[in-house]
């Protein structure tokens, strides 16, 4: 069973205008609200794959309700931890003419130091209800201490349960040193990590390969449209994105996590896991609304999905299994 958790959950709310202006008033020719934030993008496309899911993190406040009752009409119990603040909404405006998006998102609730112990304990609780996957995914709200997702990838790595990490900032940074067995994220958020990233899949893949090691088994990198990087101690490869009747961009990295912990419950390895991932992030792209892409859409554009391998430098190999090292 995986486990999602999402400090940071909200209410996503897209609006589809033909053409967006600044000073004027605007009536969508479409509109979408869902419970959204990536842990609960991730556990829906997971939970639409097949695989028992749950999910956790803080809600609140009517928008809180709202988010609850969206995962438990489909299936996915909500074990989330209460807060007396009330939970973010988030906006994105979809131009259709200009084929651009604008964004804006609340900061979130401020939590309490008695709140974040409390989802310490929820999420012990729930590892001993048969998780074997963990998923730790976005922003953390106001009040929210940036060492929260390593502690729980400390705790995870512990109990022997397979960890991912997908955040930014500072809460990726703390979280990169605890070790998770997936580093995830999209390149502007690598970079804080990791200055002096680079442009082309195979910078990306060499700077990333330097993750590697102390349990990190694999570090996939979104690059969006084009596509995607992952580094494993098998190797380097890099996916291309197929071509799609382009909608929205939010999610797409949501859904590539999903498919790639997906289809690494079943045994498949890289690159394998990339073009999966990349599939689902481009099938997502197609669809208004965060992790709302379905299967038969992901396994149509995962055939047209190929991946190329990237070579390191040899001074790289420390990184890589002995069959995967230059010659």
């Amino acid at each position: 069973m995986l486990l999602t958790v999402t400090p940071n959950a909200a209410v996503d709310k897209t609006f589809q205008l033909e053409r967006f202006e600044f000073n004027r008033v605007h009536r969508p020719v479409g509109f979408r609200a869902v419970a959204g934030g990536k842990g609960i993008n991730v556990a829906r496309v997971f939970h639409a794959l097949g695989g028992p899911v749950v999910a956790t993190g803080f809600l609140g406040g009517h928008t809180g309700r709202f988010i609850a009752d969206s995962l438990e009409e489909i299936g996915i119990p909500a074990r989330f931890v209460p807060t007396r603040g009330e939970s973010r909404t988030c906006i994105a405006i979809l131009d259709t003419g200009a084929h651009s998006q604008t964004e804006v998102n609340e900061n979130g609730p401020l939590v309490s130091e008695a709140e974040v112990s409390a989802l310490r304990r929820r999420f012990t609780a729930l590892m001993d209800e048969g998780v074997t996957r963990v998923a730790l995914c976005g922003s953390l709200p106001p009040g929210c201490p940036d060492t929260l997702y390593a502690d729980l990838i400390q705790e995870s790595r512990a109990r022997g349960v397979v960890v991912a990490l997908d955040a930014a900032g500072a809460a990726l940074c703390a979280g990169v040193s605890a070790r998770p067995n997936l580093v995830k994220c999209n390149r502007l958020e690598l970079a804080s990590v990791l200055p002096k990233l680079g442009e082309t899949p195979e910078e990306i893949a060499i700077r990333a390969a330097s993750l590697l090691g102390g349990g990190t088994e694999a570090v996939a990198v979104t690059l969006g449209q084009p596509g995607a990087v992952a580094v494993t101690p098998a190797g380097a490869w890099f996916a291309e994105s197929p071509s799609v009747s382009f909608v929205s961009a939010v999610g797409s990295g949501d859904a590539f996590l999903a498919a790639w912990l997906f289809h690494e419950a079943r045994g498949e390895l890289a690159p394998a896991l990339l073009e999966w991932g990349v599939a689902a992030g481009a099938a997502n792209a197609e669809v208004v609304g965060a992790g709302f892409c379905l299967p038969p859409d992901i396994e149509r554009l995962r055939v047209g999905v190929q991946s190329r391998r990237i070579l390191l430098p040899t001074e790289l190999s420390s990184f890589l299994e002995p069959e995967s090292r230059p010659v």
